[in-house]
């Protein structure tokens, strides 16, 4: 029998990776409010995992908690790369973890402008002897809980890709 739920089934199989690979994950979050945080945690054996989750939903605590730049959030706002990129460093450079990721949107429904309309995410995932790597996706505004899984599933995903990244490299230094 399969898992129904093909964000649980994603999560656990991140889980079991990184926890062969010995590698730990935190997250920054602000659309998603540590949704990706709290999916991993639903899978057993994510303590060895997961170090921790920043849900960053201000501007303030963007700053405070992950030291982004005011000024980077006043010239690009907080739906933006550069913001994304400096959540997952600052995550990163303020945990154990190996692999860090960033969500920052705009899940609606309102909030939104003809720059950055409903359903503007960014992320970014930084890892420790990695260069940071970013991208954006502009989901369909089929609704906030829509929006945010969606966030989920590509925020999984990019650190399944860290995962096979640094496990690669680990093994090529044996």
């Amino acid at each position: 029998m399969t898992d129904p739920d093909p964000l649980l089934a994603a999560s656990t199989d991140l889980v079991k990776r990184m926890a062969e690979a010995g590698l730990k994950l935190a997250t920054a979050e602000s659309c998603t409010g540590g949704l990706v945080a709290g999916l991993v945690t639903e899978v057993p054996g994510s303590s060895a995992v997961l170090d921790r989750g920043f849900v960053t939903y201000s501007n303030e605590a963007k700053a405070e908690m992950l030291g982004v730049p005011m000024a980077l959030i006043t010239e690009h706002g907080a739906v933006s790369r550069p913001v994304a990129i400096a959540m997952a460093e600052g995550a990163l450079a303020r945990s154990r973890a190996d692999i860090a990721v960033a969500i920052t949107g705009i899940a609606g429904p309102g909030g939104g402008s003809a720059a950055k309309p409903v359903g503007t995410v960014h992320f970014a995932c930084a890892a420790r002897g990695q260069s940071t790597e970013a991208e954006a996706h502009l989901f369909a505004d089929a609704g906030r809980a829509a929006i945010r899984a969606d966030a989920i599933r590509v925020a999984l995903q990019l650190v399944s890709n860290f995962t096979e990244i640094l496990k690669s490299s680990s093994n090529s230094d044996r």
